[in-house]
């Protein structure tokens, strides 16, 4: 491994020796180590780098530009590593190996899986630790100012991760008794998520655990009303069942397992 090299996807993208920040150089620049980097060790071709930066709207001086974007790369993460070929040519493309470097996103991945680990083995507390440290890790959208079509599909996907893990880290809190701090994060949530329903579910749940049975009961018809009215839909299974079980009054919804 090259001890000490670490890059930050979930944001900006940035790299470090140490404490001490690398230059990257240009958004496209970056844009192409951002490619190699999330390829998780696999090659990725000359070809795969300039579609990934232009798509259809490739300059005639595309692949040549990409070369000299390696050649700056290498040059400066070369000298960080104190040694040669970080970024390797491999066929008609570039590999970073995967143990090339410290990866915030494998970071995040990793902590996810043991935080649900710990959550199957009822250690809701620890759980919720690792969840609240691993996304301390994002500090934006991800690929933040990386132009192209590549960086725009990866954002989409990861932003997918972040909010699945926030949904996760937010359904533990509310186990856990942490229902007023649940509540506002969820409000706060769904004014920017309108549409997802798992958000209105957990703080349906929030809310009749902490007493508030009509206003949980608000948030359901606020959903139906939007769904209707913007997607033409009624609320799914779950939000449904969320809303029938607090008008039956289920004491399981006060079992931290619900």
């Amino acid at each position: 491994m090259f001890r000490g090299v670490r890059f930050e996807v979930l944001g900006p993208v940035r790299g470090f020796a140490g404490t001490a920040e690398l230059h990257l150089g240009s958004p496209q620049q970056r844009g192409v180590l951002a490619m190699l980097l999330l390829a998780r060790g696999r090659q990725v071709p000359l070809e795969g780098l300039v579609d990934g930066l232009w798509g259809v709207d490739v300059p005639r001086s595309g692949a040549g530009t990409v070369r000299t974007y390696i050649s700056r790369l290498r040059r400066q993460l070369d000298a960080a590593a104190g040694r040669a070929d970080l970024i390797e040519s491999a066929g008609d493309g570039y590999v970073v190996p995967r143990d090339a470097a410290v990866l915030d996103l494998d970071q995040f991945e990793e902590a996810l899986s043991k935080a649900r680990t710990a959550c199957q083995c009822q250690e809701t507390a620890r759980a919720a630790g690792i969840l609240g440290e691993a996304l301390g890790l994002w500090r934006g959208a991800a690929l933040a100012g990386v132009p192209g079509p590549y960086a725009e599909a990866r954002r989409v996907r990861l932003a997918e991760l972040n909010i699945i893990a926030t949904e996760e880290k937010i359904a533990m809190d509310i186990a856990l008794g942490q229902h007023a701090v649940a509540v506002a994060e969820l409000r706060e949530l769904l004014a920017e998520h309108p549409f997802r329903e798992g958000l209105s579910e957990l703080l349906m749940l929030a809310l009749y655990r902490a007493g508030r049975q009509a206003e949980a009961l608000a948030v359901f018809n606020d959903a139906r009303r939007l769904l209707s009215a913007e997607l033409g839909i009624d609320p799914g299974p779950a939000l449904q069942g969320m809303q029938q079980r607090i008008l039956r009054g289920d004491d399981r919804l006060m079992d931290p397992a619900a």
